[in-house]
């Protein structure tokens, strides 16, 4: 098989394998990109968050990932709900969780879409050495699918897709084969508008296109470990009980969006219908039980318990 059957032949894979969208770069240096992060580094926007300033030299150069890495493969996988699946309000008090946590966790799920892509393309393309990355491992997958043509990194962070949106997980496999590259997405469509920086509750997004980790809702109801939240806090999560969508949903891009195909993504009943007073009665069993496949595992049944008072209104911590 040629340079150019390989790729068809993987991106074929990829779409038999449920990913919406797949790009495809040259694996090399991220020079740029390894200034940008040490400058953010430096600034202390990520807070509490270690692992981000760990193993620098790795998140900047694919091949000290994998020797003799030649292609960098970016997958998009969509994880939007639908709008009919969305909880609907009511009367009654209930905390929001973010999107991407309504189903299955997303790490498990797509962590076997690659190494079973990995396993078809040894099989059909021959001895390949790679390795899968999603989110949880030193990769700026962002970057990544910027160069691969996938979108551009918006205001908020996010990367942006021009048909589909933001709500997508993005997932990287870097291989030492050569492949044909996929131009880079050169552009930045989000021109004047500033919803997301205007819609951020707790003022994370600067104009210069920069996120402060440190001051996202996000951070706080999931990276954060202490016991208490900053009081500097109150009154701005919005009832955000893990996560924040805020800058997507105000995102006019995400107008966009399709539900996901994902039978995965399903969203969890509990997290569509269970209303403050449910989730404060939930005892740690019950919580291991029913979230013990949920991206919401990693905050914890007492990090839940202590954004729920911080979140609620007559609590003064």
């Amino acid at each position: 098989m040629t340079k150019n059957n390989h790729t068809k032949w993987i991106k074929e894979a990829t779409r038999e394998l449920g990913f919406d969208y797949c790009g495809i770069a040259r694996a090399e240096p991220l020079d740029e990109d390894a200034r940008r992060l040490e400058r953010w580094l430096n600034k202390g926007m990520h807070g509490s968050m270690q692992y981000m300033a760990n193993h620098f030299d790795l998140r900047v150069d694919p091949c000290k990932l994998v020797p003799g890495a030649r292609s960098v493969i970016t997958l998009l996988l969509n994880y939007f709900p639908g709008r009919e699946a969305l909880p609907e309000p009511s009367g009654e008090s209930s905390p929001r969780i973010a999107k991407y946590a309504y189903g299955k966790d997303y790490h498990e799920v797509i962590r076997g879409k690659l190494n079973l892509l990995l396993q078809r393309m040894r099989a059909s393309i021959g001895e390949i050495e790679g390795r899968g990355f999603v989110d949880s491992a030193p990769v700026l997958e962002r970057s990544w699918a910027v160069r691969s043509g996938l979108g551009w990194v918006g205001k908020n962070g996010n990367l942006l897709h021009k048909q589909a949106g933001s709500f997508f997980f993005i997932a990287t496999l870097i291989v030492d084969l050569e492949l044909e590259y996929d131009v880079p997405f050169v552009g930045d469509y989000c021109g004047t508008c500033r919803k997301c920086i205007d819609a951020c509750p707790t003022d994370a997004i600067s104009e210069d296109k920069v996120v402060n980790g440190s001051q996202c809702i996000s951070y706080f109801t999931i990276e954060l470990k202490d016991l208490l939240i900053p009081e500097t806090m109150k009154g701005k999560f919005q009832d955000w009980l893990f996560g924040c969508d805020t800058c997507q949903d105000v995102c006019p891009w995400n107008r966009f969006s399709k539900p996901t195909t994902e039978i995965a993504f399903s969203p969890i009943p509990a997290i569509l219908h269970f209303k403050t007073a449910e989730w404060e009665e939930l005892t740690e069993e019950s919580f291991k039980e029913i979230f013990r496949h949920s991206p919401l595992k990693r905050a914890r049944w007492a990090g839940i318990q202590r954004n729920l008072r911080f979140i609620d209104p007559n609590q003064d911590c």
